[in-house]
């Protein structure tokens, strides 16, 4: 039963080990970044709502094109954390860089109470790799502690050898097709905003209307429609799961797993003001 750094290797709020995190930030002494006060749903009253907050904040991922970051790193475990609305807001795309040693003079202990390691040269975004590593060992500790806890110091459950492997960051984090994928998903952003539209939402957190955590994460989104209050809310979903694609559509997203149907959307039923009742099934690649 013994937890190790590996079972925290996954990536999105699909990853085995997301409830996990949330469970130890709910039933630990992980603290809110913004007010300092514990996480505990009964200490926050009506601001006990969490929300993930990327520690190193996506949009400064991606925009390090020389660093290639790919999506299940960007997304990955040991990179989120739960903060209050509030709190998640105020920190917008800093870099931990920037916003740790704020928090740290403001609310000491903060930073330790979620796992963060305290080297700084970690905080850097060139160190972004290490410090998933690293964070990965804290949460194993953490929950193998917690797990101590609840089992009344009876340690003989946690002295099985570990069932997961800790492999090195490459193989955890990259797939063989993520770097193809990414770069098509930033033509269609870069093609949608040569037609004067506004540009999606890359790997966008999906939370459904009235729950507390996001469920999913789609490639590309625009959760507003690209023609804000005038069109459904769209997604370009590559090589995703049907159930991904299930989910999104449910939500009222219009799906594309292709690039050529959803230009001939755009093209069809946005450049040239057609209606959402006029809608064409292009093929099977729409949903």
């Amino acid at each position: 039963m013994k937890v190790e750094a590996g079972h925290f290797s996954g990536w999105s709020q699909g990853a085995r080990f997301y409830p996990v995190l949330y469970l130890i930030t709910r039933m630990g002494g992980a603290k809110d970044w913004g007010s300092g006060l514990p996480l505990k749903a009964n200490l926050l009253g009506r601001r006990s709502r969490l929300e993930v907050h990327h520690i190193f904040p996506k949009a400064r991922l991606y925009a390090a094109k020389a660093l290639n970051f790919r999506k299940p790193e960007v997304n990955a475990l040991a990179n989120f954390c739960f903060q209050t609305k509030e709190t998640n807001l105020k920190i917008s795309d800093d870099l931990p860089e920037e916003y740790f040693p704020k928090i740290e003079a403001a609310h000491p202990g903060a930073l330790a109470s979620q796992w963060i390691p305290n080297d700084p040269d970690l905080w850097k975004i060139d160190r972004f790799r290490d410090f998933l590593v690293a964070r990965q060992e804290l949460l194993a500790v953490e929950l193998n502690s917690q797990m101590e806890k609840l089992l009344h110091g009876d340690t003989k459950w946690l002295l099985n050898k570990p069932t997961v492997r800790l492999e090195p960051i490459p193989s955890l984090y990259i797939r063989s097709t993520d770097e193809d994928e990414d770069e098509e998903l930033e033509r269609i952003n870069g093609w949608v905003a040569t037609q004067g539209l506004p540009k999606g939402i890359l790997a966008y957190d999906h939370t459904p209307s009235g729950e507390d955590q996001q469920i999913a994460v789609f490639d590309l989104a625009w959760p507003q429609g690209l023609q804000e209050e005038l069109s459904q809310p769209v997604a370009v979903l590559l090589n995703e799961e049907p159930e991904i694609i299930a989910l999104a559509s449910q939500a009222g997203f219009r799906c594309f797993t292709d690039t050529t149907t959803f230009k001939a959307y755009v093209e069809r039923e946005v450049l040239n003001d057609g209606t959402e009742s006029d809608k064409t099934d292009f093929n099977s690649s729409t949903f």
